[in-house]
């Protein structure tokens, strides 16, 4: 039986993309390790990936279907996506995890691409990696990060669909703060609130949510939740990556608890100008260094040291491209993206604002819901 998030033609369409930058590239077979390919690629998706102990292997040949080369526990789950091929073994091995299987898919192949740039990872024992590659010795690996950055940066519209409805569910459950944050509250228990409310909404898990409290502003923009409690006068931030059918959204959302100072409403409104100044500029052709540039300069000199002013998103919390300076990735209908603009309150202390859009060809869409143009107070 079937269990796939889309239609197999959406899968077919991914894999077709691929074959035609493959011939253009002259790579014979891609190889892929990890968890956010193999799931774009095959539809396979498990929370097995927390354990580190099974590697697992994906084969996309120039010519024909995917390869599924993967530990006996997940053979019945990618049997059940639109994959045929799969080739298993017992797994932990004592001293062969699945490289003589993988050597054999690979067999006869001279050039194999492989993710090797910016925000790539090998997700297998480095001592298998070069076991495979002696048995290999006639194949050279490449660099075919372009192709996978061309081809998951752009979304289809089924996959804007699963974005925009974990967006919503995370709107919905923004909307709802004033019953569920309080003065007095723990920040751990707000964040437990905020966390069961999100489940109550829809998402299925949320493996991201992160944020701070403090007068004025928060200390860093990735804390997990402490035992302080909210005091009259602070600014709260929630930041949360809620997933649904594997697809994230993330943004954050800034509260002020009992009166907001002049500070606190100062900078939110400044971080809300910025944000407008990146929607009315989001559009086809527009570089990521362009929307860093436009943000920037409304902040002015008092921009936070994060190093990016937004990113891609989708099937991982953070994708390609990001808003950064150095980054001259022009922007594409289809494509993903957060604004997140940030700036120092007083000194310690700053605040991040954070939406997510789709680039259209016109004005971008919004997939979270706008946050109010003033500061809200609880």
């Amino acid at each position: 039986m079937r269990s796939l998030d889309f239609s197999i033609d959406e899968y077919e369409g991914r894999l077709e993309r691929a074959h035609r930058q493959m011939r253009t590239m002259d790579i014979d077979a891609l190889f892929f390790t990890t968890e956010a390919e193999i799931a774009y690629f095959t539809g396979f998706r498990t929370l097995f990936w927390h354990s580190p102990t099974r590697p697992w292997f994906l084969v996309l040949p120039r010519d024909v279907g995917p390869i599924a080369v993967i530990p006996q526990i997940g053979a019945a789950l990618m049997a059940s996506t639109w994959v045929d091929d799969i080739r298993s073994w017992p797994s932990p091995h004592a001293d062969d995890d699945g490289i003589t299987l993988l050597a054999d898919a690979l067999k006869g192949t001279r050039r194999i691409g492989m993710p090797m740039g910016r925000e790539s990872m090998l997700r297998m024992p480095l001592s298998d990696f070069e076991r495979l590659r002696s048995a290999l010795r006639s194949a050279e690996f490449v660099d075919a990060t372009p192709i996978v950055r061309s081809l998951r940066m752009v979304k289809s519209p089924a996959e804007i669909d699963k974005i925009a409805r974990i967006g919503a569910i995370a709107s919905a459950t923004f909307a709802k703060a004033s019953t569920l944050f309080a003065e007095g509250q723990r920040l751990d228990e707000a964040f437990r609130a905020f966390r069961i409310e999100l489940l109550r909404q829809g998402a299925e898990d949320v493996p991201y949510l992160v944020g701070g409290v403090g007068p004025d502003g928060y200390g860093d923009v990735i804390s997990p939740a402490g035992s302080q409690r909210l005091s009259y006068g602070d600014v709260l931030m929630l930041d949360t990556g809620a997933r649904r059918q594997g697809y994230f959204c993330d943004f954050d959302r800034n509260f002020a608890i009992g009166r907001a100072s002049d500070a606190a409403r100062k900078v939110y409104a400044t971080l809300c100008r910025a944000t407008s100044a990146a929607l009315d500029a989001a559009r086809p052709g527009v570089r990521c260094c362009d929307l860093y540039e436009i943000m920037a300069r409304e902040i002015g000199g008092e921009g936070g040291d994060v190093g990016r002013l937004g990113h891609g998103l989708g099937l991982q919390l953070t994708e390609p491209p990001s808003i950064v300076p150095f980054d001259e990735t022009p922007l594409e209908t289809g494509m993903v993206i957060t604004l997140e603009p940030s700036m120092q309150v007083v000194p310690g202390k700053v605040m991040v604002h954070e939406e997510i859009i789709v680039v259209r060809d016109g004005a971008p869409e919004l997939i979270s819901q706008r946050a109010p143009a003033e500061l809200p107070v609880l």
